[in-house]
């Protein structure tokens, strides 16, 4: 049995429907490998899938995005989990790849990377715990043209 849930928002110039579809049927996933190597769920409770139509204009895009979780859900609890972890791709992800530009950064190699995401994070986080209704841009510019806003970003507890 396929659980369902169609979703329509109409915002920023598009008309965007999402149907979400949920099964707790597993069983075929988790039986004899394939092939070689094959990946084994263990825990696996449900498959889902994200179908989204975008309409903006006289253009109309198509996008399905699958997922597995241990947890039993339905689609609408799927739903709100989709939905949640867009909120944070927004709000972390976006402000990394806009404000510190995470994107184009070429470190590739051993644990640069790695290292100078984690230093990135640090800073946000303290720019943030910063007080006063500047934007991250703001208080980030702040910090380079006085040195005792820096400091007290850097004491913050």
């Amino acid at each position: 049995m396929i659980d369902a849930l169609t979703e329509v928002d109409k915002a920023h110039g598009r008309i965007q429907t999402r149907r979400h579809l949920v099964s707790q049927r597993v069983d075929w996933m988790s039986g004899k490998r394939r092939y070689p190597d094959e990946p084994r769920f263990k825990g696996l409770s449900t498959i889902a899938m994200v179908e989204t139509r975008i309409e903006m204009g006289t253009e109309v895009k198509f996008e399905r995005r699958c997922y597995i979780s241990s947890r039993i859900l339905t689609a609408k609890a799927f739903a709100e989990a989709a939905r949640a972890y867009w909120g944070i791709e927004n709000g972390l992800h976006w402000v990394l790849d806009v404000q510190f530009k995470e994107d184009q950064s070429r470190l590739r190699r051993g644990h640069g990377a790695t290292n100078v995401a984690m230093v990135r994070h640090l800073a946000l986080n303290l720019i943030r715990a910063m007080p006063g209704k500047q934007s991250i841009k703001g208080k980030r510019k702040l910090a380079t043209w006085y040195t005792d806003y820096l400091m007290a970003a850097l004491q913050m507890r």
